[in-house]
């Protein structure tokens, strides 16, 4: 492990984002293992690590977060590279300018989604198709937690390469 990977798992665990239990995931299944995002989201020092090592790896993409919970994410790596964002919302709101995406973003523009936790991809998944029905080209996806399930396959099926802060077993190592 690196050791920025050992600064972000020392502050996700001074955060106590990190929880035992048995606890249900978005998806449907259980687990004995909890990473809370909203924790680790509001948190000063596990934000700052995250926007780094996010503004490190987006090259020349626009940053764009998944709603609701990548927001604080995307808005605070934005901020650190001095770029612009968007915002990916689950489905078009209903009122206003019905977008589905937020911000700017210009046909054929080169998109990297960032999320908070990858279990199965699929709310990865869902941000990738939206933005590439947006027009732009997205082939990757940043996550602060690969939690080790099967995000990685599911979005390489769709010629989209995952890439984690931290993974589970790094996390996890000596919990």
């Amino acid at each position: 492990m690196t050791a920025e990977n050992e600064e972000l798992v020392a502050a996700l665990k001074a955060a106590d984002a990190v929880r035992f239990g048995t606890f249900e995931l978005s998806h449907g299944g259980t687990s004995d293992y909890y990473v809370d995002k909203y924790l680790f989201e509001t948190e000063p020092r596990c934000l700052t690590h995250i926007a780094n090592g996010f503004a490190e790896r987006i090259g020349k993409a626009k940053p764009a977060g998944v709603a609701l919970g990548a927001v604080p994410l995307v808005a605070a790596t934005g901020m650190t590279a001095n770029r612009p964002y968007v915002i990916v919302r689950k489905k078009a709101k209903e009122y206003g300018t019905g977008n589905r995406i937020e911000g700017r973003l210009e046909e054929g523009e080169e998109a990297v989604v960032v999320e908070d936790i990858a279990t199965t991809g699929q709310s990865a998944l869902d941000a990738v198709e939206a933005l590439r029905a947006a027009g732009a080209v997205v082939n990757r996806v940043l996550v602060v937690v690969d939690r080790e399930e099967g995000a990685t396959e599911r979005l390489e099926a769709e010629d989209i390469e995952l890439e984690a802060l931290v993974t589970a077993s790094e996390l996890l190592d000596g919990a």
